[in-house]
């Protein structure tokens, strides 16, 4: 008799099958299909009758990025708080909030790591922040008061855990309120955003803003958001279905049992179906090809279907690189002991924004670190507040090999802390944007990461003397390529010269807003001298930057391609022509708030130039 055909089990019917078993131990099959029923027929809460509550937000408590400084009030983050002070006006207002970036502008630059592999595609989230109000309320809205180029916003999230109770959080739970894609509004004029967002069981004085400004053609602006909500909480019409998470899964061997179990090899040697839909048939290399290109959640969930691709998803090979970011939400000590015994070959490692409010631990992140650091060459840590001195000296002890760390917004981090970032002395690539390093700290790490190719000291506010600094930089970091020193507050003419004389390698430099910069000392035509590789600049908000500047950009410079001199008073539309004409690679090009160019003249250029974003933000 010939044996017992069966057609091939393809990925889908695998996840389909996946599912069957999660459900089936979650709930009922009547539960489910009165879900489905719900969902169908468009239920929405049942909301009693109760005040509904008005509240603005009563205190900035994180966030990722800002435009402004760590000491003033002008495009900060902390402008969120409270009643609106530009709304409805339109433009461009140092009273609202603002991030630091938009555009692809910084993506496209040398210093921007590669994005990580199996980042879901409904994760679009760059930037955040977080807003604490007086009352917690069950939501009804949620209200944005949008005044420059709106369309940012990408989801809205409600935390359980009040942020003003003197109790430390336990049982932290987010909900998504709404979530949506990236999007670009035809008009930066003001706008009220209030999109339909879903009822939650728990009340809330905790929301959470992410935007994208990927699609956007200037920075978005914001100034206050209104929650609205009940105190009584709603009656929930819907089913909750139950939510697989990484930390959830389990590699017992009786949740292993393959497929199709029945079917196995007969007694009398002819060959039956195992199970494995021909899975074992194909190349063990095509498979992995095959599982690169799910998300983790569906690569931890189909290792639970049967031994054969349990193996297959829990090869190291798959787990080089680790993108932990999107699931910030529910990440905790367990989910990363989970995956600790698959990421033995990490690479690349990104656990931004996670860890926050107690969900991940010195132990927990000790643990992993010593089981994954040993390959690992790049780690993203933006915004992690779990951090501690004992955490930066657990990665110095355990990642010998770690070429990249960012420590964006670690703002809460001690600044003895920073002391261990020295050991690391294969180090390239190093964000220290928004942290409390100090001179001593910063000068120790230049002393012995002498390969270091793109440093951020963007907003560094406890760094006294950065003449010091650039000192240090131009004598010991020939290759440095990205240099960002952002509102750094004392850098002089004279730690200009030293840096671009040693530095010549320097293709990215920002100096926005350093005002102790002077055009007529000839620093930044010497700048433009010394670095003729040189592709991005920002000189933003210099009163002093002059024709003469420009031209010699313009004559030294011919790979520029971001310019941002941004409030000058003392640039005419004779120079910006030779620099357009100079400098054909040229892409952006911002002259707000520069008096001598009005929007005629920015009209002009447009039309001659039609290849370069030329920015002019306007106030109404």
């Amino acid at each position: 008799a010939s044996p017992v055909k069966f057609p091939m089990l393809t990925l889908l019917s695998m996840f389909y099958y996946i599912c069957l078993r999660r459900r089936s131990r979650s709930g009922t099959r009547g539960e489910a299909l009165t879900s489905r029923r719900a969902v169908e027929s468009g239920q929405r809460a049942v909301l009693p009758v109760s005040v509904e509550m008005e509240q603005y937000a009563k205190e900035v408590l994180d966030f990722s990025s800002h435009y402004g400084s760590e000491n003033s009030m002008s495009y900060t983050m902390w402008n969120l708080a409270g009643v609106p002070n530009v709304y409805p006006s339109s433009g461009d207002f140092t009273q609202t909030a603002v991030f630091r970036a938009y555009g692809t502008w910084w993506e496209q630059c040398a210093s921007a790591p590669p994005p990580f592999r199996r980042t879901p595609k409904g994760f679009y989230s760059q930037d955040y922040i977080e807003l604490g109000f007086e009352e917690p309320v069950y939501p009804t809205a949620v209200e944005v008061l949008e005044t420059y180029y709106p369309g940012a916003i990408v989801q809205i999230l409600a935390c359980s855990h009040n942020p003003f109770s003197q109790n430390p959080p336990t049982d932290v739970r987010w909900e998504v309120l709404w979530s949506g894609e990236p999007t670009k509004v035809l008009t930066p004029q003001a706008r009220q955003f209030s999109p339909n967002i879903k009822h939650i069981s728990f009340p809330t004085n905790l929301l959470r803003l992410e935007v994208n400004s990927s699609l956007l053609d200037y920075y978005t602006e914001l100034d206050a958001v209104i929650l609205r909500g009940v105190k009584e909480r709603p009656m929930l019409a819907l089913y909750k279905m139950p939510i697989i998470d990484i930390s959830g899964l389990s590699d017992s061997e009786e949740e292993l049992s393959d497929v199709g179990g029945p079917f196995r090899q007969g007694g009398d040697g002819k060959h039956q179906r195992t199970g494995n839909g021909y899975f074992d048939k194909l190349p063990y290399e095509l498979v992995q090809l095959i599982l690169s290109h799910l998300t983790l959640p569906d690569l931890c969930r189909l290792a639970q279907s049967c031994k054969l691709l349990h193996q297959h998803c829990c090869d190291p090979l798959q787990y080089t690189q680790l993108s932990l970011q999107p699931y910030w939400a529910r990440l905790s000590d367990a989910s990363l002991g989970h995956l600790q015994s698959r990421c033995t070959l990490l690479q690349r490692l990104n656990l931004s924004w996670t860890g926050n409010r107690g969900a991940l631990t010195l132990a927990g992140f000790s643990s992993f670190m010593k089981g994954c650091g040993l390959s690992l060459v790049c780690l993203e840590l933006s915004c992690c507040h779990f951090l501690n001195e004992a955490c930066l000296e657990i990665i110095s002890q355990t990642c010998p090999e770690l070429q990249e760390l960012n420590l964006s917004s670690c703002d809460r981090l001690h600044p003895q802390a920073f002391t261990h970032i020295s050991k690391l002395t294969r180090l390239r690539r190093l964000v220290l944007y928004r942290t409390k390093i100090e001179q001593t700290a910063i000068l120790n790490i230049l002393t012995f990461c002498i390969e270091l190719r793109h440093l951020n000291l963007g907003s560094c506010v406890r760094i006294e003397d950065y003449d010091v600094v650039a000192s240090m930089l131009a004598a010991r970091c020939h290759s440095l390529c990205s240099l960002d020193l952002w509102r750094c507050r004392n850098l002089t003419d004279r730690g200009l010269a030293e840096l671009v004389s040693g530095c010549r390698m320097l293709e990215e430099l920002d100096l926005g807003w350093c005002p102790t910069l002077q055009s007529s000392t000839g620093c930044f035509q010497h700048l433009a001298r010394s670095l003729p590789r040189l592709r991005k600049l920002f000189l933003t908000a210099n009163r002093t930057v002059c024709d003469s500047d420009v031209e010699e950009l313009a004559a030294s410079c011919p790979s520029l391609q971001h310019l941002d001199i941004l409030g000058t008073r003392l640039v005419s539309c004779a120079s910006l022509k030779k620099l357009l004409q100079s400098c054909p690679k040229l892409l952006l090009l911002d002259i707000s708030f520069c008096s001598q160019i009005d929007m005629r003249v920015v009209q002009e250029l447009c039309g001659l130039f039609p290849n370069v974003a030329i920015k002019k933000s306007f106030t109404q």
